[in-house]
Protein backbone atom coordinates (compact mmCIF):
# COMPACT_ATOMS: atom_id res chain seq x y z
CA UNK A 1 0.00 0.00 0.00
CA UNK A 2 1.15 3.27 -0.98
CA UNK A 3 2.17 5.01 2.04
CA UNK A 4 0.54 8.39 0.87
CA UNK A 5 -2.98 6.82 1.01
CA UNK A 6 -2.92 5.64 4.54
CA UNK A 7 -3.64 8.73 6.17
CA UNK A 8 -6.11 9.37 3.46
CA UNK A 9 -8.34 6.49 4.23
CA UNK A 10 -8.12 6.50 7.90
CA UNK A 11 -9.29 9.80 7.60
CA UNK A 12 -11.96 8.70 4.96
CA UNK A 13 -12.91 5.86 7.59
CA UNK A 14 -13.04 8.33 10.39
CA UNK A 15 -15.67 10.41 8.52
CA UNK A 16 -17.68 8.19 6.79
CA UNK A 17 -17.53 4.66 9.09
CA UNK A 18 -21.00 4.28 10.76
CA UNK A 19 -22.70 7.70 9.85
CA UNK A 20 -26.07 6.11 10.07
CA UNK A 21 -28.09 6.47 13.40
CA UNK A 22 -28.56 2.60 13.66
CA UNK A 23 -24.76 2.42 13.83
CA UNK A 24 -24.28 5.06 16.50
CA UNK A 25 -27.17 3.51 18.70
CA UNK A 26 -25.49 0.42 18.38
CA UNK A 27 -21.93 1.41 19.73
CA UNK A 28 -24.27 2.65 22.65
CA UNK A 29 -24.69 -1.00 23.60
CA UNK A 30 -21.62 -2.39 22.89
CA UNK A 31 -20.00 -4.68 23.87
CA UNK A 32 -22.45 -7.51 23.89
CA UNK A 33 -19.80 -10.33 24.50
CA UNK A 34 -16.26 -10.61 26.07
CA UNK A 35 -13.24 -8.37 24.17
CA UNK A 36 -10.14 -9.36 22.42
CA UNK A 37 -6.73 -7.37 22.60
CA UNK A 38 -4.41 -9.37 20.38
CA UNK A 39 -0.55 -8.32 21.52
CA UNK A 40 2.33 -9.28 18.79
CA UNK A 41 4.94 -9.66 22.02
CA UNK A 42 5.05 -11.84 24.44
CA UNK A 43 4.06 -12.13 28.50
CA UNK A 44 5.73 -9.19 30.07
CA UNK A 45 6.59 -7.02 27.33
CA UNK A 46 6.11 -3.50 27.77
CA UNK A 47 3.05 -3.85 25.19
CA UNK A 48 1.53 -6.27 26.60
CA UNK A 49 1.90 -4.78 30.34
CA UNK A 50 -0.30 -1.73 28.64
CA UNK A 51 -2.49 -4.19 27.13
CA UNK A 52 -3.22 -5.57 30.40
CA UNK A 53 -3.37 -1.94 32.22
CA UNK A 54 -6.00 -0.63 30.24
CA UNK A 55 -8.00 -3.85 29.88
CA UNK A 56 -8.34 -3.59 33.36
CA UNK A 57 -9.46 0.17 33.58
CA UNK A 58 -11.44 -0.35 30.25
CA UNK A 59 -13.43 -3.39 31.03
CA UNK A 60 -14.68 -2.02 34.42
CA UNK A 61 -16.41 0.63 32.14
CA UNK A 62 -17.58 -1.69 29.28
CA UNK A 63 -18.97 -3.97 31.50
CA UNK A 64 -17.49 -7.05 29.84
CA UNK A 65 -14.70 -9.07 30.66
CA UNK A 66 -11.24 -7.94 28.02
CA UNK A 67 -8.90 -10.60 26.99
CA UNK A 68 -5.65 -10.31 26.64
CA UNK A 69 -4.39 -12.60 23.88
CA UNK A 70 -0.18 -12.70 23.28
CA UNK A 71 0.49 -14.30 19.77
CA UNK A 72 4.27 -12.95 19.02
CA UNK A 73 6.30 -14.52 16.38
CA UNK A 74 6.52 -14.64 12.51
CA UNK A 75 7.40 -10.80 12.32
CA UNK A 76 3.76 -9.81 14.21
CA UNK A 77 1.92 -11.35 11.11
CA UNK A 78 0.97 -13.84 13.48
CA UNK A 79 -1.16 -11.42 15.76
CA UNK A 80 -1.92 -9.56 12.90
CA UNK A 81 -3.50 -12.44 10.73
CA UNK A 82 -5.78 -13.28 14.26
CA UNK A 83 -6.74 -9.63 14.57
CA UNK A 84 -7.50 -9.34 10.29
CA UNK A 85 -9.35 -13.02 10.26
CA UNK A 86 -11.52 -12.27 13.08
CA UNK A 87 -13.34 -9.77 11.10
CA UNK A 88 -15.56 -8.47 14.47
CA UNK A 89 -16.06 -5.15 16.25
CA UNK A 90 -15.02 -7.31 19.14
CA UNK A 91 -11.34 -7.87 18.39
CA UNK A 92 -8.82 -5.36 18.27
CA UNK A 93 -5.32 -5.16 17.96
CA UNK A 94 -2.56 -3.69 20.73
CA UNK A 95 0.36 -2.98 19.03
CA UNK A 96 3.47 -0.56 18.22
CA UNK A 97 3.31 0.48 14.98
CA UNK A 98 7.38 -0.41 13.91
CA UNK A 99 5.70 -4.38 13.67
CA UNK A 100 4.05 -3.82 10.49
CA UNK A 101 5.23 0.02 9.05
CA UNK A 102 8.03 -1.75 8.01
CA UNK A 103 6.53 -5.15 6.47
CA UNK A 104 7.00 -3.46 2.91
CA UNK A 105 10.41 -3.59 3.19
CA UNK A 106 10.81 -7.21 4.28
CA UNK A 107 8.23 -9.56 2.61
CA UNK A 108 6.73 -9.59 -1.06
CA UNK A 109 3.41 -10.57 -0.06
CA UNK A 110 1.66 -10.62 3.30
CA UNK A 111 -1.33 -12.22 4.25
CA UNK A 112 -3.09 -9.28 5.33
CA UNK A 113 -4.02 -5.72 3.58
CA UNK A 114 -2.14 -2.38 5.90
CA UNK A 115 -6.03 -0.69 5.10
CA UNK A 116 -7.59 -3.28 7.47
CA UNK A 117 -5.49 -1.39 10.63
CA UNK A 118 -7.81 1.13 11.44
CA UNK A 119 -6.24 3.37 14.03
CA UNK A 120 -8.46 4.02 17.45
CA UNK A 121 -5.87 5.76 19.39
CA UNK A 122 -2.42 6.31 20.27
CA UNK A 123 -1.52 5.08 24.17
CA UNK A 124 2.28 5.93 24.11
CA UNK A 125 5.55 5.99 22.50
CA UNK A 126 8.02 3.29 23.19
CA UNK A 127 11.72 4.75 24.19
CA UNK A 128 14.13 3.49 22.01
CA UNK A 129 17.52 3.78 22.97
CA UNK A 130 21.10 4.32 21.44
CA UNK A 131 22.98 1.95 23.35
CA UNK A 132 26.92 1.10 23.36
CA UNK A 133 29.76 -0.63 25.55
CA UNK A 134 30.44 1.23 28.79
CA UNK A 135 34.06 0.35 28.31
CA UNK A 136 33.88 1.31 24.46
CA UNK A 137 34.88 4.91 25.21
CA UNK A 138 32.06 5.78 22.94
CA UNK A 139 30.26 9.26 24.61
CA UNK A 140 27.86 10.69 22.29
CA UNK A 141 26.40 9.54 18.41
CA UNK A 142 29.48 12.07 17.06
CA UNK A 143 31.96 10.02 18.43
CA UNK A 144 30.80 6.51 17.57
CA UNK A 145 29.96 7.90 13.77
CA UNK A 146 34.03 9.79 13.54
CA UNK A 147 35.90 6.26 15.21
CA UNK A 148 33.59 4.50 12.24
CA UNK A 149 35.43 6.52 9.82
CA UNK A 150 38.48 6.15 11.07
CA UNK A 151 38.31 3.00 11.45
CA UNK A 152 36.09 1.56 9.12
CA UNK A 153 35.03 -1.83 9.54
CA UNK A 154 36.04 -2.77 12.79
CA UNK A 155 32.54 -1.31 14.86
CA UNK A 156 29.74 -3.82 14.71
CA UNK A 157 25.75 -3.04 15.39
CA UNK A 158 23.19 -5.17 16.11
CA UNK A 159 21.11 -6.01 13.35
CA UNK A 160 17.68 -7.00 14.11
CA UNK A 161 14.14 -6.71 11.71
CA UNK A 162 12.14 -3.49 12.02
CA UNK A 163 11.93 -0.02 11.62
CA UNK A 164 15.01 0.90 13.93
CA UNK A 165 17.52 -1.05 11.59
CA UNK A 166 16.15 0.82 8.52
CA UNK A 167 16.89 3.91 10.52
CA UNK A 168 19.87 3.48 11.67
CA UNK A 169 21.11 1.48 8.64
CA UNK A 170 20.14 4.26 5.99
CA UNK A 171 21.42 7.64 8.93
CA UNK A 172 24.86 5.64 8.71
CA UNK A 173 24.96 4.95 4.99
CA UNK A 174 24.34 8.94 4.72
CA UNK A 175 26.76 9.56 7.03
CA UNK A 176 29.38 7.71 6.08
CA UNK A 177 30.23 5.51 9.04
CA UNK A 178 31.32 1.98 8.01
CA UNK A 179 29.99 -0.34 10.73
CA UNK A 180 29.19 -3.72 10.33
CA UNK A 181 25.83 -5.13 10.94
CA UNK A 182 25.66 -8.40 12.89
CA UNK A 183 22.11 -10.20 12.65
CA UNK A 184 20.48 -11.48 15.65
CA UNK A 185 17.27 -12.87 16.13
CA UNK A 186 17.32 -13.09 20.08
CA UNK A 187 17.88 -9.48 21.77
CA UNK A 188 19.21 -11.03 24.91
CA UNK A 189 21.93 -12.13 23.21
CA UNK A 190 22.54 -8.86 21.46
CA UNK A 191 22.48 -6.93 24.78
CA UNK A 192 24.92 -9.44 25.83
CA UNK A 193 27.13 -8.59 23.15
CA UNK A 194 27.20 -5.13 23.49
CA UNK A 195 27.45 -5.30 27.59
CA UNK A 196 31.00 -7.53 26.55
CA UNK A 197 32.05 -4.94 23.78
CA UNK A 198 31.38 -7.47 21.01
CA UNK A 199 29.49 -5.04 19.10
CA UNK A 200 29.46 -1.83 19.84
CA UNK A 201 25.89 -0.47 18.89
CA UNK A 202 22.47 -1.35 19.82
CA UNK A 203 19.34 0.74 19.04
CA UNK A 204 16.58 -1.12 20.38
CA UNK A 205 13.64 -0.65 22.99
CA UNK A 206 15.25 1.03 26.87
CA UNK A 207 13.21 -1.99 28.23
CA UNK A 208 15.34 -4.63 26.61
CA UNK A 209 19.05 -2.91 27.40
CA UNK A 210 17.78 -1.35 30.81
CA UNK A 211 19.47 -4.53 32.71
CA UNK A 212 22.66 -4.12 31.31
CA UNK A 213 22.34 -0.09 31.39
CA UNK A 214 21.63 -0.04 35.20
CA UNK A 215 24.38 -3.26 35.78
CA UNK A 216 26.64 -0.40 34.35
CA UNK A 217 28.03 -2.59 31.12
CA UNK A 218 25.50 -0.52 28.76
CA UNK A 219 25.73 3.23 28.29
CA UNK A 220 23.04 5.54 26.82
CA UNK A 221 24.18 7.79 24.48
CA UNK A 222 20.83 9.10 23.26
CA UNK A 223 17.12 8.12 22.76
CA UNK A 224 16.00 8.16 19.04
CA UNK A 225 12.04 9.41 20.29
CA UNK A 226 11.11 12.87 19.01
CA UNK A 227 11.16 13.94 23.10
CA UNK A 228 12.88 13.63 26.11
CA UNK A 229 11.62 10.63 28.26
CA UNK A 230 10.61 11.57 31.70
CA UNK A 231 12.21 8.16 32.88
CA UNK A 232 15.56 9.28 31.66
CA UNK A 233 15.49 13.20 32.39
CA UNK A 234 19.38 12.91 31.47
CA UNK A 235 19.79 11.30 28.24
CA UNK A 236 19.06 13.45 24.88
CA UNK A 237 17.26 12.76 21.92
CA UNK A 238 19.56 12.29 18.37
CA UNK A 239 17.91 15.59 17.79
CA UNK A 240 19.34 17.18 20.85
CA UNK A 241 22.91 15.94 20.05
CA UNK A 242 22.67 17.30 15.71
CA UNK A 243 21.25 13.87 14.25
CA UNK A 244 17.82 14.61 13.81
CA UNK A 245 17.93 12.05 10.79
CA UNK A 246 17.75 9.00 13.38
CA UNK A 247 14.55 10.30 14.98
CA UNK A 248 12.18 7.82 15.09
CA UNK A 249 9.51 7.40 17.57
CA UNK A 250 8.13 3.98 18.90
CA UNK A 251 4.55 4.07 18.62
CA UNK A 252 2.28 1.91 20.16
CA UNK A 253 -2.02 1.91 19.82
CA UNK A 254 -4.91 0.10 19.79
CA UNK A 255 -6.56 -0.62 15.78
CA UNK A 256 -9.92 -1.80 15.05
CA UNK A 257 -11.25 -3.49 11.57
CA UNK A 258 -11.86 -1.82 8.64
CA UNK A 259 -15.85 -1.30 8.62
CA UNK A 260 -15.95 -0.18 11.89
CA UNK A 261 -18.48 2.45 13.27
CA UNK A 262 -17.57 5.59 13.68
CA UNK A 263 -19.37 6.50 16.52
CA UNK A 264 -17.65 3.06 18.44
CA UNK A 265 -14.52 4.33 17.10
CA UNK A 266 -14.67 7.83 18.59
CA UNK A 267 -16.31 5.65 22.18
CA UNK A 268 -13.57 3.55 22.19
CA UNK A 269 -10.67 6.46 21.66
CA UNK A 270 -11.97 8.71 23.67
CA UNK A 271 -12.37 5.57 26.82
CA UNK A 272 -8.69 4.90 25.85
CA UNK A 273 -7.40 8.06 25.89
CA UNK A 274 -8.70 8.74 28.95
CA UNK A 275 -7.55 5.20 30.89
CA UNK A 276 -3.87 6.38 29.78
CA UNK A 277 -4.09 9.75 30.67
CA UNK A 278 -4.90 8.56 34.55
CA UNK A 279 -2.05 9.24 36.65
CA UNK A 280 -1.78 5.95 38.09
CA UNK A 281 -2.05 3.80 34.61
CA UNK A 282 0.33 6.40 33.18
CA UNK A 283 3.01 5.94 36.03
CA UNK A 284 3.04 1.97 35.94
CA UNK A 285 3.22 2.53 31.70
CA UNK A 286 6.03 5.05 31.64
CA UNK A 287 7.87 2.72 34.42
CA UNK A 288 7.57 -0.13 31.26
CA UNK A 289 9.74 2.10 29.37
CA UNK A 290 7.29 4.17 27.52
CA UNK A 291 6.39 7.58 27.01
CA UNK A 292 2.45 8.45 28.35
CA UNK A 293 1.13 9.98 24.67
CA UNK A 294 -2.05 9.68 24.42
CA UNK A 295 -4.15 10.71 20.80
CA UNK A 296 -7.14 10.24 19.03
CA UNK A 297 -7.42 8.46 15.92
CA UNK A 298 -6.82 11.23 13.19
CA UNK A 299 -3.16 12.16 15.50
CA UNK A 300 -2.59 8.24 15.81
CA UNK A 301 -3.04 8.43 12.03
CA UNK A 302 -1.06 10.84 11.30
CA UNK A 303 2.00 9.51 13.71
CA UNK A 304 1.77 6.50 11.04
CA UNK A 305 2.32 8.36 8.16
CA UNK A 306 4.89 10.26 9.26
CA UNK A 307 6.92 6.91 10.65
CA UNK A 308 6.08 4.88 7.26
CA UNK A 309 8.01 8.34 4.97
CA UNK A 310 10.94 7.86 7.79
CA UNK A 311 11.29 3.95 6.96
CA UNK A 312 10.54 4.29 3.15
CA UNK A 313 13.35 7.21 3.31
CA UNK A 314 15.73 5.58 5.34
CA UNK A 315 15.43 2.12 3.21
CA UNK A 316 16.03 3.87 0.13
CA UNK A 317 19.22 5.63 1.55
CA UNK A 318 20.24 2.09 2.91
CA UNK A 319 19.12 0.80 -0.96
CA UNK A 320 16.96 -1.16 0.28
CA UNK A 321 13.81 -1.73 -2.31
CA UNK A 322 10.28 -2.28 -1.31
CA UNK A 323 9.62 -5.66 -1.69
CA UNK A 324 5.66 -5.75 -1.77
CA UNK A 325 4.79 -4.00 -4.28
CA UNK A 326 0.57 -4.32 -4.41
Amino acid sequence: MDRRSFLAFAALAALTAGLSTPAAAQSQTWPQRNVRFIVPLGPGSGVDITARLLAERLSAKWGKPIVVENKPGGDAIVAISAFTGANDDHTFLMAPTSTFTAHPFLHEKLPYDMRDLVPIARVSNTVIAVGVPAAAGINSVSDLITRAKVEPGKLNSASATGANDFVVTGYLKLSGADITRVPYRDAVQAVNDLAEDRIQLYVAAYAIVRPQVQAGKVKLIAITNSERAPTLPDVPTVKDVGHPGLTIDGLVGLFGPRDMPKALRDRMAADVMAAAGDPEIAAKIGATGQIVRPGGPEEFAQAIEEQIKVISDSAAAAGVKRMLQN
